[in-house]
């Protein structure tokens, strides 16, 4: 069989611990044996951000920009332990936050569905799809841990001479403090990102926030939505028989769970960084969900959704077997190949992406699978090297057809 070309590279960002172990395994297996790989390699390996003062995070942002297609390994974000145990010289920021800032998109994820797992939430039936603002709120935010007595103030001094200032709170012992902001534009990218995906699924699009409480903050993104959908995007959807409608948060989550799922739900930063976690998990595992990065001007970055998988990391340095599920990673190089098959008009290419979900998918539901996966259908998981290998096999079958 000849290896499938690839005429322009795609930015690849290799990760940590399991997961980097998985990455080449993955390369190994069902990359290299049947396409001619070809990237801009990143090491976004903790130790090596530390190195280079974390310039490395900063260069693979704008390679996914100069490429427009980029494929992301899971990442340590560094907290006092993890800076103790890797001796780093300060606590890095999280480089999906500084990837995200850059390229300034929205992430869609979805679960990743089998014949053989039955979601935890019976009446889902359709995929869930968040659909998550990437840029600002928490992490982009301002911390100050407060020492001792004193006022805290919200203070703007604008370039045109405006000046605000309000008390925050008067603190009459240590605390602390943390300040968040976002950007009309962004938020206004992120609305139209959303409808635009939920008219291309020809799914309903829901969005929560909780402006009750965050009246300015929340009631921002709620009226840039709004704008967004009545001058933009109403006649759209009518003519596609779809509805949008904001919701409060806790309303949403509550209407989410009786739900049978087909729709998507856009939601702020850290709401659609947690949302997604319990969705993913409902239906079968964090390492069953797949992660795209869109921005407005056309890139593309794709991820697992999931961490780093630490307690398989310290197994296998002492040698032990492990069965680390890859599904998320194995989707994330499946969908940034097809992505630059569609960008290049290389129709092998997403071919093969196409075929390697297909492999995945066919492989699970003969019964071959991971711990994780194994525990939730009563049978036996395998070690991930085996699971790969029998992904591998049904791969070459379906290229070969």
């Amino acid at each position: 069989m000849h290896k499938i070309p690839m005429s322009n590279p795609i930015a690849e960002l290799d990760g940590d611990e399991m997961t980097r172990i998985l990455w080449q395994m993955i390369k190994d297996t069902l990359l290299v044996p049947f396409v001619e790989l070809n990237t801009e390699y990143y090491d976004l390996s903790l130790p090596n951000r530390d190195a280079t003062g974390d310039q490395i995070t900063r260069d693979a942002a704008e390679a996914i920009r100069r490429l427009h297609v980029g494929v992301k390994c899971a990442t340590i974000t560094p907290n006092q332990k993890r800076m103790e145990e890797y001796n780093l010289r300060q606590m890095w920021k999280s480089p999906n936050g500084t990837i995200r800032a850059a390229l300034d998109g929205t992430v869609f994820r979805a679960p990743i569905v089998t014949k053989r797992i039955t979601p935890h939430v019976s009446n889902w039936k359709k995929p869930i799809t968040i659909a998550r603002h990437a840029y600002g709120d928490v992490y982009r935010d301002v911390e100050y841990r407060v020492p001792c007595p004193g006022t805290a103030k919200l203070v703007f001094e604008g370039d045109d001479g405006t000046s605000w200032s309000e008390p925050v709170f008067r603190f009459e012992g240590s605390g602390v403090l943390q300040g968040m902001h976002n950007r009309d534009d962004s938020i206004r990218s992120f609305a139209r990102a959303c409808f635009a995906f939920a008219l291309d699924l020809k799914q309903d699009l829901w969005f929560s926030a909780k402006d009750t409480i965050s009246k300015r903050y929340d009631g921002t993104f709620r009226d840039i939505f709004a704008e967004v959908y009545e001058n933009e995007y109403r006649e759209a959807f009518e003519k596609a028989g779809i509805t949008y409608f904001y919701t409060l948060i806790d309303d949403a989550v509550a209407r989410v769970m009786r739900s049978e799922g087909g729709f998507v739900w856009a939601l702020k930063n850290y709401d659609g960084d947690v949302m997604s976690d319990m969705v993913s998990a409902a239906f079968g595992s964090l390492a069953m969900m797949t992660s795209v990065l869109v921005s407005p001007d056309g890139n593309f970055e794709y991820e697992a959704a999931h961490g780093t998988i630490t307690r398989h990391y310290y197994r296998w340095q002492k040698g032990e077997a492990t069965s680390s599920n890859p599904v998320a990673t194995i989707f994330a190089w499946s969908g940034a190949l097809r992505k630059r098959g569609e960008l290049d008009d290389n129709q092998p290419l997403i071919r093969f992406g196409d075929s390697l979900e297909q492999a995945v998918l066919d492989t699970i539901d003969d019964g071959v699978m991971t711990g994780d996966l194994a525990q939730l259908c009563g049978c036996e998981g395998v070690e991930t090297q085996v699971f790969l290998d029998a992904v591998a096999q049904k791969l070459g079958n379906l290229l070969r057809s």
